[in-house]
């Protein structure tokens, strides 16, 4: 894609400007969320329509399972003297957008994530600068290299600058964002996306506890490319008695954020999402937010990172604290 000089210099200025254009986006969030509050789904669908019609088509097509914006969240390093240290990138995403409406877990998925590494008792390490820290996953999407390289360097220096030396693993809670990492950083790091995580560190060090319901799951292009198909269903039933993935659906045609200009292509590919779902399937997990939009909109049901389904299912496992044994727990028959 060949950009005019325009184009690059407004490029250039979002990547010298971040903060403010998260916060720029958040405010447009809240403003879409809050109007969707008042004026409920119907109506507020038909004035999205109206107005990207007015705007020909060049203005994202608001649906209502939009998330809200969230405040510019603050983070503190998590430092309780445990022998297991994660640096932890949220990305950008999460640290944009919130639950949707009818999300059945109202926290952001970076609070969720955290749930789970306290559960697990990590140390936490945050790179510094969070807010203008990027992987450059959609400038990159869009053709704009230098601009991608620009943020994904940066992010690269603030995760070495925390991470000893390479010595402790970072976790990236956005599946795509964390592929682009891996293509991108120069460095041997240990970069992680929470499924992999989970599977590789906190299934022995959480106790985990099925919930008797049944829900979908989606295995995102990324979490595919990286091999994760697998451990994604490994973790989901650890926590759930059913799990299923529909057959007929494959990407979900939101590729990033272009699914909130192009909705269409969102519509293909998951036309068949909705009948392929079990009558008693109540929630949907993934790894990529912005996947999650469209998946919720097009079920039916609500859509969210596959973090929220661990914390929900998962509490600290019991440590011994006496040289006795546990006392025989089978039932007796």
């Amino acid at each position: 894609m060949k950009y005019t000089a325009r184009g690059v210099y407004i490029a250039q200025w979002i990547t010298d400007h971040y903060p403010l254009t998260l916060s720029v986006v958040r405010a447009g969030l809240k403003t879409a969320h809050a109007a969707h509050g008042v004026i409920g789904s119907p109506l507020m669908g038909g004035l999205a329509k109206g107005l990207r019609a007015l705007a020909f088509n060049k203005i994202p097509l608001w649906n209502p399972s939009m998330p809200k914006g969230i405040s510019s969240p603050k983070f503190s390093n998590i430092i309780k003297g445990s022998d297991q240290k994660v640096v932890y990138f949220p990305n950008c995403i999460v640290r944009t957008m919130g639950p949707a409406k009818n999300d059945k877990d109202q926290r952001p998925v970076f609070e969720a994530m955290l749930s789970v590494l306290n559960k697990a008792n990590y140390d936490v390490i945050f790179p510094k600068a969070m807010e203008r820290l990027c992987c450059g996953l959609t400038f990159e999407s869009k053709g704009l290299f230098s601009q991608a390289a620009k943020m994904s360097n940066e992010l690269e220096a603030a995760i070495i600058a925390c991470c000893n030396n390479g010595e402790y693993p970072i976790l990236c809670d956005t599946s795509p964002c964390l592929y682009r990492m891996r293509a991108a950083f120069k460095s041997k790091l240990k970069l992680y996306e929470p499924v992999e995580f989970i599977h590789a560190f906190l299934m022995n060090r959480l106790d985990f506890q099925r919930t008797p319901e049944t829900v979908a799951l989606h295995v995102t292009c990324s979490s595919t490319k990286m091999g994760l198909a697998e451990k994604f269903l490994t973790v989901a039933q650890a926590c759930a008695e059913k799990v299923v993935i529909p057959p007929k659906v494959g990407c979900c045609g939101f590729a990033g954020d272009r699914g909130f200009t192009y909705p269409e292509l969102n519509a293909s590919a998951l036309m068949d999402l909705k009948q392929s779902l079990p009558a008693d399937c109540g929630a949907g997990y993934s790894n990529s937010r912005t996947c999650e939009i469209g998946l919720s909109h097009h079920s039916g049901i609500s859509y969210q990172s596959i973090v929220h389904l661990v914390d929900k299912c998962t509490s600290k496992k019991l440590q011994l604290t006496s040289g006795f044994p546990l006392p025989d727990m089978r039932p007796i028959i």
